[in-house]
């Protein structure tokens, strides 16, 4: 990965650089699944190189992955005894829970609660968002400085399985993406409202809350297809030898989009993985920037595309620089790390590696266990971490080689589902599992 791609997608160029240690919102600090973190453990389970294990004292099926910023961890959850949503705020080195506030109901769904989306922090402020559209700003003691209702203002989201888009912070705004059903539907969980939502993009003033802009994403994706629980991912392009350009990717409802950050704009269109409206080709993996290629995964493991959108407005098979067939994606979003793309078949549990420049593949290979899989890969200190839905680990090398370095499997007594993505940070391994968050360190020598 280039120095220039590596760093822009960070909230600042000077904060990629200065706190890559760190893991400030979904995908890390550089929004492609990765960090530069070293000396991280191989080789770990509930007796061997933990730090430190804290009960939850709420289990229920988890999607928000850990934000990591200093010596703070931030996590929404829900308190499945009350139904309450929470922000909670615990102690990177102990495990303590040092704050915990109500931040609403939850709303019963299918397979995901509202506390899926993860918070995302400046090192200053912590922002947390909800299935439900609220918002919440606190400062690092845990004071609220603002919030909002989002469907109050920009109408109810409506999708099968429960909104799970994670904020984006980016030079200097909050993006929030709805790509929601505009039609009336039985799983449309607020009787009250009543009214078509229509899809956008809004940027938000993080200090305040106010609404910057808000643009009105169209699409003619029937049924299902409207819907996705991808995140929106900032990218970089030369366009023309002139200063660089600066897009906001939304992926979902038959189409990549891109957006103008200041104004919301839309700059280009591609529309090549439901050319014929398949009406349940709904989307949930974001899109993923690797130098100069953007990955847009297919619904239900069709197919992944490598596009290189260079020019404005309705793009066609022009953008294609190669595509991939086999063994794709439905959920897990892919990783970008070390001049590799790695992605999963997550029902079936294969892996591959492949050069993002040609689509050519390195290998493939099957993961230990049994289960499917939901969380995204993460990659750090030379090695790739992936957890299934009942809390299998595996470890392998990152490289051209396919290598198993370490499978555990995390204990539990209840049958919630884990599907929160494994974070590096600080030198330290973070696993969230349904009923506990563990914490991982190397042995020292």
């Amino acid at each position: 990965m280039n120095h220039r791609t590596c760093c822009f997608v960070a909230v600042t160029l000077a904060a990629a650089l200065a706190h890559a240690e760190n893991w400030p919102q979904w995908r890390g600090p550089f929004l492609n699944g990765s960090t530069t973190e070293t000396n991280l453990p191989t080789k770990f389970d509930e007796t061997e190189n933990v730090a430190w294990t804290t009960p939850l004292s709420i289990p229920g099926s988890c999607g928000a992955t850990p934000i990591v910023w200093g010596d703070r961890i931030f996590l929404p959850s829900v308190d499945a005894s009350t139904a309450d949503l929470l922000a909670l705020c615990l102690d990177l080195k102990t495990g303590k829970v040092l704050w915990k506030n109500k931040t609403g109901k939850d709303r019963p769904g299918s397979r995901n609660n509202m506390a899926s989306p993860s918070a995302v922090t400046d090192g200053k402020t912590v922002w947390f968002f909800y299935g439900t559209a609220s918002l919440f700003a606190f400062d690092f003691e845990g004071k609220e400085l603002w919030s909002r209702d989002l469907e109050k203002d920009h109408g109810h989201n409506a999708l099968m399985f429960g909104y799970s888009s994670s904020p984006l912070l980016y030079q200097g705004k909050l993006y929030v993406v709805a790509i929601r059903n505009k039609q009336q539907h039985a799983y449309r969980t607020a009787p009250e409202s009543k009214e078509v939502s229509e899809s956008y993009l809004l940027a938000i003033d993080p200090a305040t809350g106010k609404d910057l802009w808000k643009h009105a994403r169209e699409t003619d994706a029937v049924a299902e297809a409207q819907e996705s629980y991808s995140t929106a991912i900032p990218r970089e392009v030369n366009v023309g030898g002139v200063s660089p350009r600066r897009e906001i990717l939304v992926y979902g409802a038959d189409y990549m989009t891109a957006h103008d950050p200041a104004t919301g704009k839309e700059l280009w269109r591609w529309g090549g993985y439901n050319p014929t409206k398949i009406f349940h080709w709904r989307t949930v993996p974001s899109p993923l920037v690797a130098d100069d290629i953007v990955i847009a995964v297919g619904p239900k493991f069709s197919t992944l595309f490598a596009l290189r959108p260079k020019g404005e407005g309705r793009l066609g098979e022009e953008s294609v620089a190669w595509r991939f067939e086999k063994r794709t994606p439905d959920a897990s979003t892919p990783l970008f790390y070390k001049g590799r793309l790695y992605f999963l078949d997550d029902d079936r549990r294969i892996m591959t590696c492949v050069d993002p420049k040609t689509g050519e593949q390195k290998w493939q290979g099957e993961l230990p266990g049994r289960a499917v899989i939901r969380a995204s890969i993460t990659g750090a200190d030379g090695k790739l971490y992936i957890i299934s839905e009942v809390r299998e680990v595996t470890v392998l090398a990152a490289g051209d080689e396919f290598k198993i370095l370490h499978t555990t499997k995390l204990g539990a007594t209840g049958r919630a589902f884990t599907r929160s993505s494994i974070v590096a940070a600080h030198g330290r391994l973070l696993i969230r599992t349904g009923e506990n968050l563990y914490c991982f360190t190397a042995a020292e020598k």
